[in-house]
């Protein structure tokens, strides 16, 4: 569904994150606290360090195939060997440094894919990068 459905129906926009998320909130009681993400992704991208980080949670059960993939992919065709974070619980999620939570790409500090990707899709951002 797209954001339009959840404004008709009385949503907000009550933050963004990049590259183009928005967190959108209905309350049902004003005196509740406003939710918003976690925010300092700069500070969480440089705590990776340099080279290859996938970050990923079993909330998709293709993203296993996807990563072990993606995985051979960086070693045999790159020769990166990559960081695999498995996130184990929400606050691990939270404090990803993609908004997405539960899945990300890191090259060199640098987000790559904010939200699950397949092979073909890796290889194609790899060959633009490098």
């Amino acid at each position: 569904a797209g954001k339009e459905l959840f404004v008709r129906n009385g949503f907000k926009v009550v933050d963004t994150a990049p590259p183009d998320f928005e967190l959108l909130v209905k309350k049902f009681n004003r005196n509740v606290s406003t939710p918003k993400f976690k925010g300092e992704w700069e500070k969480k991208l440089s705590q990776l360090g340099e080279g290859l980080t996938i970050i990923r949670a079993d909330q998709c059960p293709y993203s296993v195939k996807n990563v072990k993939e993606i995985r051979e992919t960086a070693e045999k065709e790159y020769g990166i060997k990559p960081n695999i974070i498995e996130l184990k619980n929400c606050k691990e999620a939270q404090n990803s440094p993609c908004a997405f939570g539960t899945f990300c790409i890191v090259y060199n500090g640098k987000v790559v894919a904010e939200t699950p990707i397949n092979n073909t899709r890796f290889t194609n951002i790899m060959n633009k990068i490098l």
